[in-house]
């Protein structure tokens, strides 16, 4: 079934990302990818050397940082992921200053998955919450 076929592509990204395994990601990743996001003001990825850069820098922020998938949904060429990430802040995040507490954030996912590789995905996370969690803003009363 494709079905199966394309979620197993997207746990084999997942697992690529948290060992930092550039080569499989390479293979994994479509030359067109595009990366949606609206979350924090993220900045579209446009290619998948870009979504590369994106996620080494977040290493440098969260050099623990590791996605664990709770589900998976599959329809057609999508799959909808259930996942959350939890690391410590060691580096900066952006202009903000490393504060050594940890994040633990639920992500929604959407992959696009054309010939066995991730040609689109859109993430969203709740980037206040994380804001809190680290340190960076006050929660309101």
């Amino acid at each position: 079934m494709a079905t199966e076929s394309n979620k197993r592509v997207v746990e084999s990204l997942v697992e690529a990302i948290n060992q930092q395994d550039w080569a499989r990601f390479d293979e994994l990743v479509a030359p067109g990818f595009v990366r949606h996001s609206s979350t924090f003001g993220q900045s579209q990825a446009r290619t998948k050397e870009s979504l590369r850069a994106y996620l080494m820098a977040e290493f440098e922020t969260f050099p623990d940082g590791c996605e664990s998938i709770n589900f998976l949904v599959a329809e057609g060429d999508k799959v909808v992921v259930h996942s959350r990430f939890r690391g410590t802040q060691a580096g900066a995040l952006g202009p903000l200053p490393p504060t050594g507490r940890v994040l633990s954030a639920d992500l929604i996912s959407v992959y696009r998955v054309v010939d066995g590789r991730i040609a689109e995905a859109w993430v969203e996370w709740d980037a206040l919450s994380g804001l809190i969690q680290l340190g960076h803003l006050r929660a309101p009363m």
